[in-house]
């Protein structure tokens, strides 16, 4: 059934990988920022205690008075918690340390999977106007990443190309499958997107092929490369696409916003 609170004119997106170090972070906010560039509007949810989103996009410590651990927790209006970025339509919820106790906290709530969708549809949402919502999921299965994927329209997987790349892959298919079957039917999978490809290496060639292989169409056709501007630009904390717009990775994540602009066209038309 659907959902008569979803706006069908945002696209919410869950980031998410439990593995660590697949370019989850640097996929969202590079992703995020190409959205932009395409003429859309986007938030980012900073959902991982990290803050690494929120680090990347140059919010000071200082500036995050309210973030996502008051949204889930403490009922504070989004209107409080979102920032602007120094990127023209890129607003972002910041996230702190605090963060890190939100799991243990969530377990005595009774609506614990469904704080993030109801903060997500707070009626102030439609001035906003946003066409995407990505989420950046800590490096975990656990219930900020269910919150996540229970608030979401799909999810988007960074694989590192790496070896043993698949086989974490399991797990996280199987939480996406539990949260179909118990809180959002409708979730779906964004695609899978292939970080730190080097085309010169047989085992990224290797795992590309695995990767088609097992996962089909899901895997998107873009990839993006191992660029030493894309891991440069978040210690000068903005997008690869501000950083070096002619760069690789900047042309790579270009390409895959205008795939998931394409994938998400077709599946309204």
């Amino acid at each position: 059934m659907s959902d008569p609170t979803r706006s069908t004119d945002t696209k919410i997106v869950a980031i998410a990988n439990q593995k660590g170090g697949v370019g989850k972070t640097t996929t969202t906010i590079n992703l995020a920022a190409s959205l932009v560039a395409e003429g859309l509007r986007v938030l980012i949810i900073d959902l991982d205690p990290q803050g690494n989103a929120s680090t990347g996009l140059g919010i000071e410590g200082s500036a995050r008075e309210y973030t996502t651990y008051e949204l889930l927790l403490d009922n504070v209006a989004l209107s409080d918690v979102i920032l602007d970025t120094a990127t023209d339509g890129l607003k972002i919820v910041p996230a702190t340390v605090d963060l890190s106790s939100a799991d243990i906290e969530l377990m005595s709530n009774e609506k614990r999977s469904f704080l993030l969708h109801d903060a997500l549809r707070q009626p102030l949402m439609d001035d906003y106007a946003f066409d995407y919502i990505l989420i950046d999921c800590p490096p975990s299965l656990n219930l900020l990443t269910v919150n996540a994927m229970v608030a979401s329209h799909s999810v988007l997987v960074p694989l590192q190309s790496e070896f043993f790349a698949l086989e974490g892959l399991s797990q996280l298919m199987l939480t996406i499958r539990e949260v179909r079957q118990t809180a959002n039917p409708n979730l779906r999978i964004e695609g899978v997107v292939l970080t730190m490809f080097d085309a010169r290496n047989n085992l990224s060639q290797q795992v590309e092929n695995d990767a088609r292989e097992n996962l089909g169409d899901i895997v998107f056709q873009t990839k993006i490369p191992r660029n030493v501007r894309v891991s440069e630009a978040p210690s000068f904390a903005v997008p690869v696409l501000d950083y070096d717009p002619m760069s690789k990775g900047a042309k790579a994540y270009g390409d895959l916003a205008r795939e998931v602009i394409a994938n998400n066209a077709k599946l309204s038309a």
